[in-house]
């Protein structure tokens, strides 16, 4: 097909539907299937058709422009998880605005008021630290992440306990019986981090084995240097400590360098298996063993449901959980 002649026509054939249904897909006007929104959005993927965003928005009155706040945008998974939001975004012919909300709750809230000043049609936050907000008909909200804020608005998540929960059983039918569990913030909230721990201890009593808190490492600071006194800290706590999960890549990669530090080899002294599947940890040394939730899934997803409540605000809150996979590489092998 010549990609510079690709019409709604086009399209249409190719997914096996009406031009007037591609015309509903793209513009969100009336309610279709998910198979159908699902091999009209294929086919625009595959014909490379573009949608003409400025004629929309000039209809509609719409800016043509979804925010994104993540909190750090120099962070592997954040700025893999902007680039796949800015794709798939422009599929549905919007523009993407990112801002950084540095972790914090006063960052979240700038963010989404600079959403409103800006009017942008719509905006995905990856909420970390905000824990109450109301859902607002003329602002958009998708939230992306842990935080659920009692469930009122759509959300996109990663299956924080499913996930570290068969990363451990990993590590268990690798042989390793001591294994740590590197974590950060105050598990007395129910955060990212608190569900992952849980996961880890229930792979381990599912297994028969008793949770040692003594094999629970926190980390000083979310930053490598943090990661690596962490790695460090296990390798002198003379535990008989053989096997590490850890609730990030990148988190993951400075634990490994802290053990090094101390002469303990991975895979061979102790195994080490991250979560995120960033980019990074494939070509790290070892390579890392991780939970590699669907990240274009989940960036797809995310898009689809802030146009869908763009198209129209009163529809009922959504949830939905990326789907996952255990990808082994050197660091446990």
């Amino acid at each position: 097909m010549n990609r510079g002649k690709v019409t709604m026509s086009d399209v249409a054939r190719l997914a096996g539907v009406s031009p007037m249904t591609v015309s509903n897909v793209i513009n969100d006007r009336v309610p279709v299937s998910d198979s159908v929104r699902e091999r009209v959005l294929a086919a625009i993927r595959e014909s490379g058709y573009q949608v003409n965003a400025a004629a929309r928005h000039l209809r509609s009155g719409r800016s043509g422009v979804i925010g994104l706040a993540v909190p750090q945008i120099g962070n592997a998974y954040f700025g893999m998880l902007a680039t796949l939001v800015i794709e798939e975004a422009q599929r549905h012919g919007y523009h993407v605005a990112i801002e950084q909300t540095g972790a914090l709750a006063t960052g979240e809230v700038a963010a989404i008021a600079q959403s409103r000043r800006l009017q942008f049609d719509g905006l995905i936050l990856s909420a970390v630290e905000i824990e109450s907000l109301t859902p607002d008909r003329g602002n958009p909200i998708v939230l992306l992440g842990e935080q659920d804020l009692a469930g009122r608005f759509d959300r996109v998540t990663v299956p924080n306990e499913g996930g570290t929960a068969a990363a451990t059983e990993h590590l268990i039918d690798q042989g390793c019986e001591r294994i740590a569990v590197v974590t950060g913030g105050d598990l007395n909230r129910l955060t990212m981090f608190t569900r992952r721990y849980n996961g880890y201890r229930a792979a381990l009593e599912d297994r028969g084995i008793k949770p040692d808190p003594r094999l629970r490492f926190a980390v000083d600071s979310l930053s490598w240097e943090g990661a690596r006194a962490t790695g460090r800290r296990i390798a002198d706590a003379d535990l008989g400590i053989d096997g590490v999960v850890v609730f990030s890549d990148t988190i993951a990669m400075g634990v490994m360098r802290g053990l090094r530090d101390r002469g303990v080899g991975v895979p061979d002294d102790m195994r080490v298996i991250g979560f995120d599947d960033v980019p990074e940890s494939a070509v790290y040394i070892p390579s890392l063993s991780t939970v590699s939730p669907d990240h274009r899934w989940k960036a797809a997803k995310a898009v689809e449901l802030v146009v869908a409540r763009i198209a129209d605000p009163e529809l009922p809150p959504r949830e939905f959980t990326a789907p996952f996979t255990v990808v082994r590489r050197e660091s446990t092998a």
